[in-house]
Order: structure tokens, then sequence, then C-alpha cells
């Protein structure tokens, strides 16, 4: 899964890269460690062997004596894996001597094929004694007199004293990494929190601006973010200007054409009545397309711009306001969700829910009822980069359309009730305005038999990080 904030992306590469750095700290310094253990422990094993070595000779029987102090009450102790052991060698022949934590229990020695000796002519070895215990062998062979007698010295410890004080020590790095990595990532997460606030700052301005509650990126800005922000405030200068000509545009062509329209219509009146009927009609025939042409060329100049906004409920309650004075017989019902805006002009607004409520009121039999909320998550618009829009219904209890008139009635011009009054142009207008913003205009049977006009409209929210 692709992980999108980039503070979620630099605090999840720290918090691995610490993850992995402190447990290979952690292998590192425990296996160096039990290095050091295990070299001290040989360390303890030749000086506790010289010890014995010093303390036996042989005496003038030719019998080994002597009883070495070691200082160490478990070489006294029986089964405690802690021994020392002095035996003759060649054809000498003597009574070995023993620890007493040895007793009458026998070492097992290995051969000098497999454990050789140093150059120091000496060799440790690990074996099982009789009682269970790993021990680690010290051993070496000395010359005892002056005839060549010799014997052969071991003094054993046990592999467990070494075991016990690597896991402790283990045991203790590791709670002790631990505490640290966790202070580490706090310390790294609250560092990089405070590094990243600039950008969060940014993107709460960027919102501001997209909600219509600034106009330009206002914030003091770090040095690395403070081009971007002058980028951004230029562009959005730009996009200003470029609205602006566009509609003064539109407005000088509609100022040109309104004149000649104008006059046509003026010139039908006088023509006979065949005549001036055909010019009337095209006449406004040709208005009606060149204010539609024009709504599209003002929507398409000012719809990618981050300023359009019209907060949704006063702006209904006009509409229908003005509708319920022009319609007294009808009731009109309004439902809007608190906090509602759209991303559109309030003209293009009003124009598009004006064309139907007018359509309902005039086929509505007593009610008409307008609900505008945020679209369901299921439903969305064209635009699949919008994250918020708005679904408008307006729903009337008239006759309502078959699925067949709701296709024609789509087509621009095209009346189905020649009794009622109209230009036929209303569903088309504002299927072309809804479109221009990227949502969708749907036409149905609603709860109340009548017609259903859902409109999906872009929109946004007043929430503002």
């Amino acid at each position: 899964m692709r992980i999108k904030s980039l503070t979620a992306r630099v605090l999840l590469l720290t918090t691995l890269w610490s993850a992995v750095a402190l447990v290979v700290i952690g292998l590192v310094i425990s296996n160096i460690y039990r290095k050091s253990a295990e070299r001290g422990f040989q360390d303890l094993l030749r000086a506790q062997l010289y010890n014995v070595i010093n303390s036996v000779t042989i005496g003038d029987q030719g019998a080994l004596s002597g009883s070495p102090q070691l200082g160490d009450l478990r070489f006294a102790q029986p089964k405690t894996g802690w021994y020392w052991m002095v035996e003759p060698l060649g054809t000498y022949t003597a009574t070995p001597l023993v620890s007493p934590s040895l007793g009458a229990s026998n070492l097992p020695v290995l051969s000098v094929l497999e454990a050789p000796f140093d150059k120091s002519y000496e060799r440790y070895y690990i074996v099982t004694d009789a009682f269970g215990n790993r021990v680690q062998v010290a051993e070496t062979e000395v010359v005892l007199d002056t005839d060549g007698r010799a014997a052969r010295f071991r003094v054993t410890g046990n592999v467990a004293v070494v075991e016990d004080d690597v896991r402790n020590f283990s045991h203790s790095l590791y709670f002790a990494l631990v505490g640290f990595g966790v202070g580490s990532l706090i310390v790294n997460a609250l560092a990089i929190l405070y590094g990243l606030k600039p950008l969060d700052k940014a993107r709460a301005a960027l919102e501001r601006i997209r909600a219509g509650e600034s106009e330009r990126l206002q914030g003091d800005f770090p040095r690395e973010i403070l081009p971007l922000a002058n980028e951004v405030n230029a562009l959005i200068e730009s996009n200003r200007r470029i609205v602006e000509r566009a509609r003064m545009q539109v407005g000088n062509l509609a100022h040109s054409l309104k004149t000649p329209i104008a006059v046509l219509l003026n010139e039908s009146r006088v023509l006979e009545r065949s005549h001036g009927d055909l010019v009337k009609n095209q006449a406004e025939a040709m208005q009606g397309q060149v204010q539609s042409y024009l709504n599209r060329a003002r929507i398409a100049a000012q719809r990618e711009s981050v300023l359009a906004r019209t907060e949704a409920e006063p702006a209904l309650e006009r509409l229908v306001r003005v509708m319920r004075r022009l319609n007294a017989d009808k009731e009109f019902e309004l439902s809007v969700s608190p906090n509602l805006a759209l991303a559109m002009e309030q003209q293009d607004l009003e124009e598009t829910v004006g064309n139907l409520l007018e359509n309902a009121a005039r086929f509505a039999e007593h009610k008409v009822r307008v609900v505008a909320n945020e679209a369901p998550s299921e439903i969305k618009g064209i635009d699949p980069a919008r994250r918020h829009w708005v679904e408008l219904v307006v729903e009337d209890d008239g006759p309502g359309l078959e699925p067949d008139q709701i296709r024609e009635a789509m087509k621009r011009g095209r009346r189905l009730d020649e009794s009622k009054p109209g230009t036929g142009l209303g569903l088309s207008i504002v299927s072309e305005i809804t479109n221009e913003y990227q949502g969708r205009l749907e036409l149905s049977r609603g709860d109340w038999g009548g017609l259903r006009a859902s409109l999906i409209l872009p929109g946004l929210t007043k929430d503002v990080a």
C-alpha cells in the first residue's frame, strides 16, 4: 500500500532504520561481550591451572603431593563442574591427585588430534562430565623433577557460568536498547513533526484558499518553502487575471450581440405574421444559443479557479423564497445540510437550480421539495481528483416522465407539453452547466410520483485544518 503522507513516510523510514540499527548493534555488542567473557573465562582457568602446578610436587617416595588452594569453594563442592586433577605420565606411576569436587568420578579426555596443544603447550576444549555439566578444560603437561618425571595437569570450569553471564548481560543490553530506541523514536517523531510543520501550515493555507477564505498563501515560511509559496501566489494571481480577462471578453461579446439580436426581434414585429414569427423564433433561438455558449465560455474560464465558492443554504433559500412568491398555490420544502458549499459560481448555481425549480413548479400539483446533502460515497462525479461532491435533488408531485420521455426532454429546445409556457431550453442548460463543472444530471421518477432531478455538483467543506 502506497503511503501518501510525507510525515508518515519519514516516520516509517526512521522507525525501520532505528529498529534494524538497534537490532544489529545489540547482536554485535552481545557477540563482542561473549567473546570477551570467554577469553576472561579461559584466562581464569589458565591462572588456576598454574596455581595447581605451583602447588604440586613429587615426594621422596615418588608420590605426587600437594594441596592446591585456589580460593574458590566450588572446587570443594561436588558436581559443580569446577575440578582440578593431576595425573602421572609415561612409565612413572603414582596416585593421581583430584579435587574434592570431582571425587571418584572420571573426566573425559580428548585426544591430541581432536584438541592439539598450542605454542605454549596448552590446550583448551569442552567436554561433558559425569554429572551432565558442560565444562571447559585447561590442560598442560609439566616435568616435575630432574629425573624427567612428568604429570598432566587439568583444571575445569562450568561453561554455564559464561552462558549465564552472557545471557544476563544480553537481557540488560536489550532492555537498555529498547528503552533507548523508544526514546529515540519519540525524539525523532517530535523533530520530524516540528521540521515538517511549515509544510502543514502551507497545506492549511492552500485549503483556506480552496475554501474561499483567503486569496493567497499567507504565513511565515522557511526559506526552503518560501520560493514555492511565492510561485503559488504568482500562479493564483495569474489565474485571477485570466478569469477576469475571460469575463470581460464574455461581457464584451454579449454586449456586441445584444443590439443586433434586439434589432432582429423588433423587426420581426413589423413583418408579415408568417415571416415575422419565423424571424422571431430564429432570433430567440439564436439569443438562447448565444447565451448558452457565453455561459459555457465563462464557466470554462473559471472552472479550474480555486476561488469559486458558493454557500448552498443562502443561495437555495433565495431561490425558494422567490418561487414561493411566484407560485403562492404551491408548497416548497427546503432541506440543506449545515456547512455545505459548492465549488461553483453563485449565478451558475442559481441558473441551474432555478431552471429545475421552474420546471417543478410548472408541473407540480401541490408541492416541490429541494434537498442538498453531501453525496454518498458510492455516488461520484466525473472528476476523480475531487474528494467532495454535493447531491442536490429537486422533486415534485406532478405526473412525472417515462424513461423515453426523459431522453426526449434532455434534447435542446424540446418541449413535451406545448400547453405549458417555456422555451424547452431549461433542462439542456442545466445539463450543460453541470457537465462544465464535471458533474452529472440524472432524471427519474421520485417518491411522490413526479419528476426527480438529481444534480451531482462539486462541493467544498467549511472545515479547514
